[in-house]
């Protein structure tokens, strides 16, 4: 029975033991050099606090970075203690866990299980297979991360959920709160944020007076610095004068993102 989920278990943990964020990402190098399974600051962020879940790949990077079981990591009621790979791999006795419920189901049933199992058994093949060519080459001085959608200094662009792009960053810009990264697009923002650089964002439903943040208004995603007129009324401001400021009324569907704590730029 599923209980509880990725977010929550590694929030557990990290309370148990008293681990940072930071701390889990250095533990698991080691992992994601051998497995050849990347996971940089922003995505291990995002499960965390649950704004997207780890896939199959990182479920087992970061059960064998924790050394906990992968359902318990999902969330299920089961063992928290993982059995390592070598006993797992190794000739045995016992029965496995799946065997008892896949004989009780009817053949329609059976029938998907193997489907899916085949699946899992093809994406693990294939992931195997690439991992040589996968592994970071970062050295001390780089970070590899994740850019994760778009944002417009200009008109507005639409989500980007599936993005995920990979980027390698200078160590030393890259500040030590943030959530996720996003990518610019335009020149609404310039002479302090230029077209395609990157955004450092810490995930927040509340951006301060004045502060730079990131706005999905009607769909669209924005970064912009929020401003409040004498009246009382929101606005969004571009700080290149050439663009309008876009005026906010009850009638938009209005989602703040994140606030913007550091731009990056190729040098």
């Amino acid at each position: 029975m599923r209980s509880s989920n990725p977010s929550e278990r590694l929030k557990q943990l990290m309370s148990e033991r008293n681990l940072k964020q930071v701390e889990i990402l250095e533990k698991s190098l080691p992992y994601q050099k051998e497995l050849g399974i990347k996971m940089g600051k922003s995505t291990l962020s995002q499960y965390v606090n649950g704004v997207q879940s780890p896939d199959q790949h990182r479920i087992y990077l970061l059960s064998k970075t924790l050394e906990v079981s992968e359902p318990w990591l999902m969330g299920y009621d089961v063992e928290k203690k993982r059995i390592p790979d070598s006993e797992r791999n190794s000739i045995s006795n016992e029965q496995p866990e799946i065997l008892p419920i896949y004989n009780k189901l009817e053949e329609p049933r059976q029938e998907k299980v193997l489907d899916f199992a085949k699946k899992q058994l093809e994406e693990q093949k294939n992931s195997k297979a690439s991992s040589i060519f996968d592994k970071s080459q970062d050295g001390d001085d780089y970070i590899t991360d994740y850019v994760e959608g778009l944002v417009a200094a200009g008109h507005g662009t639409f989500q980007e959920d599936n993005l995920h792009m990979e980027v390698r960053l200078r160590a030393e810009d890259v500040p030590e709160d943030y959530n996720t990264i996003a990518k610019v697009a335009g020149d609404s923002m310039e002479p302090m944020i230029e077209d395609n650089d990157l955004l450092f964002i810490k995930v927040t439903n509340q951006v301060d007076i004045n502060d730079i943040g990131i706005f999905q208004i009607n769909g669209k995603n924005f970064v912009k610095k929020l401003k409040r007129d004498y009246n009382g009324g929101w606005y969004l401001q571009s700080l290149n004068n050439s663009y309008e400021e876009i005026h906010l009324t009850e009638n938009d569907d209005i989602r703040t993102i994140g606030e913007v704590v550091s731009v990056y730029r190729d040098k």
